[in-house]
């Protein structure tokens, strides 16, 4: 197993230092929570935008493929899911880097902007029908703006969160923002529930086709007006601050020096590959239940789309509940044992909730969706977590932003359009839930070579702790305090000004 805390040991210059107390960065509560609500309610109107194209991927097939063979208008559709994913990973390239040269606020105010922008847009484009199939290019340019905004965006959300975190409950902290993104994805299911059902009840069958499917569109406009305003108020995160004007010093260790893309590859690749691995499964597995099943279950086992829509409010709903229950047993128990249990849930599951699909009625609809749930929700539980703690803070953005998006680009973003495809060509129902299983084999070898990191401190950074009492403490038991190496921080006086204090 690769240790980058042994084989980057040293503090600048060579001169490894004991920790003091004042060294320990005390948690400001309030800043804490105008840092959470700002970073979460950008991560839930960003899922929210992407979860309404999923669930209106049938819909937006007759609005945006008319006249095209039914079956191949679908995976047209789905390939516009798939696009975003495409400039992904240059979002994640460009705007990780940039995010650890100017700030993680900045960025993050861009991000919620852009995909705001042209969320909205999407919804006031023309239908295939009233200009001809052309609408597509437009289509994807906009899916291709989402998906470059969200390519620093959830990224540079964990990061900022994890750098305000205490170390002892990181895991918890993160980890809301996923049961923002879910709760997200669920309002974005309800609301085209919600939209089909007062739309055809008061203009018919067709009123979703004639225009209804605009409204859950045009609605992502006041919330990202919203989420622009509650993220022009958020602090920067403080170990940025610290770190900033220690970066550029060429003869310190390259734990604590900001990295370009080639530098970021070069010293961190055995860490981006255990991310990809790890990222390949969660992504699968997410992106199965919020991006294909309701397409899925709609066209390979004809239930309706309302059924549909409001079984994934429900699940996903539990599953936001789950997911930092998970988490804070994880800042207890480890990291590595949840994505054990993560992994090897969805192998044991998936064959069967598949089986359970095909039963046809509703209660089997709800178990199978739940079935495929709980293994997801373990992943996601840990997703923001691990990515920031496998790196160091002067490059932490760069690094998730790459890792992150090359991995969820290249098999969580594609999911829907790759399952498609497989139950195409193979003719085999359960062929997905293969697909899924396959990447959860993958996850569970590279859990194996990850090192333990819940409750130790951030990589380059010195611990952050929620009392001067805790602060003292750490610094009297050093010696004996296996999480603690001093030798991976940067042991320097705070800033003027920042958000956190000293202890």
């Amino acid at each position: 197993m690769f240790d980058q805390s042994r084989a980057q040991r040293g503090a600048p210059q060579g001169a490894t230092r004991r920790l003091r107390a004042e060294d320990c960065i005390i948690v400001d509560n309030r800043e804490l929570r105008k840092a959470q609500v700002g970073a979460g309610v950008g991560n839930f109107i960003e899922w929210y935008d992407i979860g309404i194209y999923g669930y209106l991927a049938v819909t937006m097939t007759s609005v945006f493929t008319e006249g095209m063979d039914e079956r191949m208008g679908l995976l047209v559709t789905l390939l516009g899911f798939a696009v975003s994913f495409v400039v992904r990973p240059l979002g994640g390239m460009i705007l990780g880097p940039l995010g650890d040269k100017i700030g993680r606020r900045k960025v993050l105010f861009f991000t919620m902007a852009l995909m705001a922008a042209a969320t909205t847009t999407i919804g006031l484009l023309p239908s295939a029908g009233q200009v001809g199939l052309w609408v597509i290019i437009p289509l994807y340019l906009l899916k291709m703006l989402q998906g470059f905004s969200t390519g620093g965006e959830y990224s540079g959300a964990a990061t900022y969160i994890a750098e305000f975190s205490p170390d002892r409950n990181r895991g918890f902290m993160t980890a809301l923002l996923n049961s923002g993104s879910m709760l997200g994805f669920a309002v974005g299911a309800g609301v085209v529930a919600a939209t089909t059902a007062l739309t055809t009840s008061a203009w018919g069958a067709q009123a979703m086709h004639d225009g209804g499917w605009r409204l859950p569109f045009l609605l992502a406009l006041p919330l990202g007006i919203l989420a622009i305003s509650l993220r022009s108020r958020i602090p920067e995160s403080p170990a940025f601050e610290v770190a900033h004007d220690k970066t550029t010093n060429p003869d310190v260790n390259p734990l604590f020096v900001r990295h370009n893309l080639p530098n970021i590859l070069r010293f961190y690749w055995p860490q981006i590959l255990i991310g990809i691995a790890l990222i390949a499964a969660d992504g699968t597995s997410s992106y199965m239940l919020t991006s294909y099943m309701p397409t899925y279950i709609e066209t390979e086992v004809g239930s309706p789309a309302v059924h549909t829509a409001v079984a994934a409010v429900v699940v996903l709903v539990l599953q936001a509940v789950l997911i930092p229950l998970v988490a804070r047993w994880s800042d207890r128990i480890g990291r590595r044992p949840i994505y054990t249990m993560a992994t090897i849930g969805n192998l044991v599951l998936l064959i069967p909730a598949f089986a359970l699909m095909h039963v046809g009625t509703l209660w089997s609809l709800y178990l199978a969706m739940f079935l495929v749930m709980v293994p997801s929700a373990f992943f996601l539980a840990l997703t923001g977590a691990v990515m920031s703690e496998l790196f160091p803070t002067a490059s932490r953005y760069g690094c998730v932003g790459v890792t992150h998006n090359l991995s969820i680009s290249i098999f969580g973003g594609t999911t829907p359009l790759v399952s498609q495809i497989l139950v195409e060509v193979t003719g085999n129902p359960y062929a997905p839930a293969f697909y899924i299983m396959f990447f959860s084999a993958v996850a569970l070898f590279a859990v194996f070579k990850m090192r333990e990191s819940a409750a130790h401190p951030l990589l380059g950074s010195v611990p952050v702790v929620s009392s001067r009492q805790e602060a003292v403490e750490l610094a009297a038991g050093q010696d004996s305090n296996e999480r603690l190496d001093t030798g991976t921080m940067l042991l320097t006086p705070a800033p003027s000004g920042t958000t956190l204090e000293r202890a």
